[in-house]
């Protein structure tokens, strides 16, 4: 009766281990996919967060979808002086903060308001000019808003320069920037004459007046002949006369 119950014992408890054994298997295999899934969550929560940071704010999408605007000035002192044609010109014109400022403390703080802005346009045909010695001079009003004008100039072929300053109260004229010099061109024909060559199209068309069996140093006498160079320049176009052959 012993040796039986000790037998009953044995096996319970090697049922009790094994029924232990496999509990403790189903759970580590039950927490290998779980924590396997949440390593695979992070993974996906990290590579979202990299995408959303490589992904522009709206502010700095709008700012890239803006077309790009040129500045309104460069704060340089400049005045340019183009000729447009026989009788007008054109000018264009910055003046910087440093020039201003220089402006005020050479004349005073009220100074600038209390001056007119000017342009003077000088005749310096045929001079070397170095502010004093022009043949006449002209002075039109404008006002501090504007950065360009256009300028009516006396005469065809003639040099002029500009500066554009301030009058004081007193009349004194201040020049605070001058431009380039520039000529106006004629209001005519060019007197120079050229001759107008015939063109290539020209040379192949009068081949037709040729009968076949023309030798080659016939053809090119006849090509040499009639082919010039066309010299370079401005000038008034002229047929020449040929005398027929």
């Amino acid at each position: 009766m012993t040796a039986l119950l000790w037998a009953i014992g044995v096996i319970v408890i090697a049922l009790v281990a094994v029924f232990l054994w496999l509990s403790r298997h189903k759970a580590q295999s039950q927490s290998i996919p779980v924590k396997n899934d949440h390593l695979h969550l992070d993974d996906l929560r990290e590579e979202i967060s990299e995408e959303l940071t490589l992904l522009p704010s709206a502010a700095e999408s709008e700012k890239t979808s803006r077309p790009l605007e040129l500045p309104q000035n460069y704060n340089q002192n400049r005045l340019v002086l183009l000729a447009r044609d026989p009788y007008w010109l054109y000018a264009y014109w910055e003046i910087s903060a440093t020039l201003e400022q220089e402006f005020y403390r050479t004349y005073g703080p009220d100074a600038w308001h209390s001056s007119r802005p000017v342009l003077r346009l000088y005749d310096v045909t045929g001079i070397e000019f170095n502010g004093a010695n022009a043949h006449t001079y002209i002075d039109i009003p404008i006002n501090d808003d504007v950065d360009n004008w256009h300028i009516e100039a006396s005469s065809p072929e003639r040099t002029f320069c500009l500066d554009l300053g301030r009058i004081l109260p007193g009349g004194k004229f201040v020049t605070l920037l001058r431009s380039n010099t520039v000529t106006t061109p004629a209001a005519k024909i060019s007197e120079r004459v050229d001759e107008e060559w015939m063109w290539i199209e020209e040379i192949y068309q009068s081949f037709g007046r040729f009968e076949a069996g023309v030798s080659s140093p016939m053809l090119a006498a006849e090509i040499k002949e009639r082919m010039g160079i066309i010299p370079l320049g401005i000038s008034s176009p002229q047929i020449q006369n040929r005398k027929g052959k």
